[in-house]
């Protein structure tokens, strides 16, 4: 009994912490998107070098960081609770749960937002704000900065459908084509009226 215990309160300290480190990631990944993008569009070139290296460096390593830690945990709670004794991968008929798949829906897309982070929008913000800081502006800025756009967007966008498979998983008996094709839209549509929602926001009291 002790030992289920404690194996039970692990599993629950690891989703708890999978979560915070979630929010946390999604949270920064909102900023980014909906209040720093208009922000940039409305600050003064001059202003730049002096505000963004302290204001987004700073984000960054919460960012980056809690993106590698909801990943790491991600794939601890996989393993434990759809590879490993309760194998909720499978149905009682052996074939794939409709659970497991929309976890691995939800994986999939987490996965590559975690590529995105680490491989395709840090390597490029850190040459751009190293440059900021510096003083001697990286050459490709521009490039660089639409590069790393692109991913953050596309991030923002697959977090929709991502946060519905997830918790998703445990209501929906089977996954289909039709439901799957609904569960993007809705998930991409979402942030998409967000983001035109973003740039109209009154910066007056």
């Amino acid at each position: 009994m002790d030992a289920l215990f404690s194996v039970a309160t692990a599993a629950l300290i690891v989703r708890w912490a999978h979560v915070i480190f979630g929010v946390i990631w999604l949270g920064h990944l909102y900023f980014f998107n909906l209040v720093n993008v208009p922000f940039q569009g409305d600050l003064d070139k001059d202003l730049k070098p002096k505000v963004n290296p302290k204001l987004l460096l700073r984000a960054f390593y919460w960012f980056r960081w809690s993106a590698m830690y909801t990943f790491i945990l991600g794939l601890l709670l996989f393993g434990w609770h759809y590879l490993g004794p309760e194998h909720l991968i499978t149905a009682p008929d052996g074939k794939p749960s409709g659970r497991g798949m929309w976890i691995e829906y939800g994986m999939l897309l987490g996965i590559i937002m975690w590529f995105n982070v680490w491989f395709v929008i840090w390597p490029r913000q850190k040459k751009i704000l190293g440059g900021l800081a510096s003083g001697t502006p990286h050459p490709d800025a521009a490039k660089l900065a639409a590069t790393a756009g692109k991913a953050s967007r596309f991030n923002l966008f697959a977090s929709g459908p991502l946060l519905f498979a997830m918790l998703g998983a445990p209501h929906f008996g089977a996954m289909s084509g039709p439901v799957l094709i609904v569960v993007t839209l809705l998930g991409v549509g979402f942030w998409f009226g967000m983001i035109k929602r973003s740039f109209k926001i009154k910066t007056v009291v």
